[in-house]
């Protein structure tokens, strides 16, 4: 009788389930265009709750965990590099943006002012790190070894002319952090929600078609699931779209 009663509780909260929709993201900007197709996945029977999380590890955890059914706020290196260490079977799925990574600093308003031994700030993700190495050597700051890509690290620094120092920090505390360091280089997503305007602030910016597009990932079973499908469709619509071009003016821009 318990193991009826049991079941048929699973049922009914299996049931109550259908037609919800729980979506992991950072806040900005992926929370706020999660809000932009809330309404618009409403009128298609999707009830889409947001939750937010402030850094990059414990969205992939919970989607693990099943606390969440899909997260919005890494790209596909991050989700790669994080797998190598903990293979959650978590899969890739539509690109929406991408936030282009720039170099920020309070301290100086040009790369040609940056004294001796001064000290830059990194993302301590080894996706991020390396992206971040990538743009300091696009400034000509340094130069890596050829071939290492975006897998470079400090290790990786063949040429440093100016001595600079490198201090690796969590991507959540690098704004926080810009008071602290000569310079800092910021993923858009956290240099948005610190107030910073990437196409004013930063010294340097990535191209447009940086290659870190980012995407919602999911378990592989879940990117079949027509509620899924409809979040994929609305996030990639003409509307969403429009609503990224206007409100970030070119900080954030849209991968389809």
């Amino acid at each position: 009788m318990n193991k009826l009663l049991i079941l048929t509780a699973l049922t009914l909260s299996s049931f109550a389930a259908a037609g919800t929709l729980r979506v992991g993201a950072s806040p900005v900007p992926h929370a706020e265009i999660l809000n932009v197709v809330k309404p618009i996945l409403a009128k298609q029977g999707v009830n889409l709750q947001i939750r937010e999380f402030s850094d990059y590890v414990q969205p992939n955890l919970a989607l693990a965990d099943g606390s969440i059914d899909v997260n919005f706020f890494q790209h596909l290196p991050y989700l790669n590099e994080f797998q190598k260490s903990r293979p959650l079977g978590i899969v890739a799925g539509a690109k929406v943006h991408v936030e282009p990574m720039g170099v920020y600093s309070r301290r100086v308003k040009s790369f040609k002012d940056l004294k001796t031994g001064a000290t830059i700030a990194l993302p301590n993700d080894p996706s991020n790190s390396g992206r971040a190495l990538k743009l300091l050597e696009r400034a000509g700051l340094i130069r890596l070894k050829p071939g290492v890509g975006v897998r470079g690290t400090v290790l990786d620094i063949t040429t440093n002319v100016k001595r600079l120092k490198f201090r690796e920090l969590e991507a959540a505390q690098l704004p926080r952090a810009l008071g602290d360091v000569d310079v800092a280089v910021i993923n858009t997503n956290y240099a948005l929600d610190a107030g910073l305007n990437p196409l004013k602030d930063a010294l340097l910016i990535e191209n447009a078609n940086s290659p870190y597009a980012n995407l919602l990932a999911a378990k592989a079973e879940t990117l079949k699931n027509p509620d899924y499908l409809k979040l994929a469709a609305a996030l990639r619509s003409p509307e969403v779209k429009a609503f990224i071009l206007k409100k970030y003016n070119g900080a954030v821009v849209p991968a389809f």
